[in-house]
């Protein structure tokens, strides 16, 4: 295998000099990145005064966990990473917490990822092209240009598309939240014990509801005031209709007025915002239909009607041109 490998790269180096000498460049640039981080994760990992920080203070290696020992690793290089300014920086830790990411590791881990794909992907690119030889170094860097792009951009938008899933899984248990809460209100509960009841009653349907609400009800007990620990709710979420939700309340606790009675009222005009949404879709739904009833049913359609007269016409055609 490896003797088919070099025998090809051998060809490749050998048909075009310039373009060898280039490639040589190209793969020791490569070679040496890929070392010296690898040099660098050993003597992380080897080094003394680490292992002894970590006996002094009783930490196990086989109970940390994974992301925590990778941030651990990642700690010298979290400067190179992370970018400095603090627009960006609070942007993406933002989207981590409507992802459901809020351990203060999520952020290194996710550029350590963009860096180590913007690395990996450009590299694989450039050993696997002895297997192409009649690819050019024009074509080459072009590929691996492209593949370090796409690495880098991978990770966010998996975030992106972990922020959607999340946020629609809030969105479709939110009327249900919103019904046990009232229920739960005018039976005579108080917020935060009605909020831990519909935190125990979602955690299994909503599972992502659930546990939003009772960490809701987790910082009201640890101190944090009622109208802190809901903005912190519509925060963590990013969700307009929880931030109506906690904006009404918030206002109710603000002047003195029943809690049952305004989320009832807000309970009923979410339930008519909910009903136009479905109407809006479904009057939508007739020119989406367009495409597929084009491109699928006609054709088959068409096929089936037309297509024995279209063969009879042919077979007389046929017969009198005989």
């Amino acid at each position: 295998m490896f003797t088919s490998y070099f025998d090809a790269l051998r060809a490749y180096l050998g048909s075009t000099p310039s373009s060898g000498i280039t490639f040589i460049l190209l793969i020791g640039a490569a070679a040496f990145a890929f070392s010296l981080g690898l040099a660098a994760l050993v003597f992380t990992l080897a080094s003394p005064l680490r292992r002894r920080v970590a006996r002094l203070s009783n930490q196990d290696a086989e109970k940390t966990s994974i992301s925590a020992s990778l941030a651990d690793l990642l700690n010298p290089y979290t400067r190179y990473l992370v970018p400095q300014q603090e627009k960006e920086r609070s942007k993406v830790v933002r989207m981590l917490a409507h992802a459901g990411f809020r351990s203060p590791n999520a952020l290194p881990l996710l550029f350590a990822a963009k860096a180590v794909l913007l690395i990996a992907l450009p590299l694989a690119v450039l050993l696997a092209s002895p297997m192409f030889p009649r690819i050019s170094t024009n074509v080459l860097l072009l590929s691996a240009g492209i593949a370090g792009g796409l690495g880098f951009l991978v990770p966010s938008i998996w975030l992106d598309h972990r922020v959607q899933g999340r946020q629609r899984q809030l969105r479709v248990g939110f009327p249900d939240a919103m019904d046990l809460l009232v229920v739960c209100v005018e039976a005579g509960l108080g917020l935060a014990p009605a909020l831990q009841r519909v935190a125990d009653d979602l955690v299994i349907s909503y599972p992502e509801l659930g546990g939003e609400l009772g960490l809701v009800n987790a910082e009201m007990r640890a101190g944090v005031e009622r109208t802190q620990a809901l903005k912190n709710l519509a925060d963590r979420t990013g969700l307009e209709d929880i931030r109506g939700l906690v904006a009404l309340l918030v206002q109710t606790m603000r002047f003195g007025t029943g809690v049952a009675e305004a989320l009832r009222v807000y309970s009923e005009e979410f339930r008519d915002k909910r009903m136009q949404a479905a109407e809006e879709l479904a009057a939508k739904m007739g020119t989406k239909m367009i495409f597929p009833l084009i491109l699928c049913f006609f054709p088959s359609f068409f096929l089936i009607a037309i297509g024995p007269a279209a063969i009879a016409m042919m077979a007389t055609f046929k017969t009198m041109g005989n």
